[in-house]
């Protein structure tokens, strides 16, 4: 299994960004796929993830803002994070439960500016 994270980058404060993430390695269209993030100095905090059939769930932090989804076509998953705030600074990692293991691709910087 491989997880390979896209589309971070720096965004002003209220701006938005899109996160993709691919799997390879098998078919992942039951399986459970999520993004976390790390802060700087901070642990790692799960926001969303969403399962084979698309349901979803939120950290508090970032509901009504972010949003997930997938494509089990493309072995897909996106992020997509609205009126973004400083403090979503954080390298975002995609993960994806497979066979009772959790994998975690490599992370992608995200910075918003206030």
């Amino acid at each position: 299994v491989q997880l390979q994270a896209f589309g971070g980058g720096l965004a002003q404060a209220g701006g938005y960004l899109r996160l993709s993430c691919a799997a390879s390695g098998s078919s992942f269209s039951i399986n459970v796929m999520g993004w976390g993030r790390q802060a700087p100095g901070k642990e790692l905090e799960l926001v969303a993830h969403i399962t084979g059939g698309g349901s979803t769930n939120y950290a508090d932090s970032v509901k009504g803002r972010f949003t997930i989804s997938r494509d089990n076509a493309k072995n897909t998953m996106y992020l997509q994070m609205n009126s973004l705030k400083p403090e979503d600074t954080a390298v975002y990692y995609c993960f994806i439960d497979f066979s009772r293991v959790t994998y975690w691709g490599q992370g992608t910087l995200v910075t918003v500016s206030s």
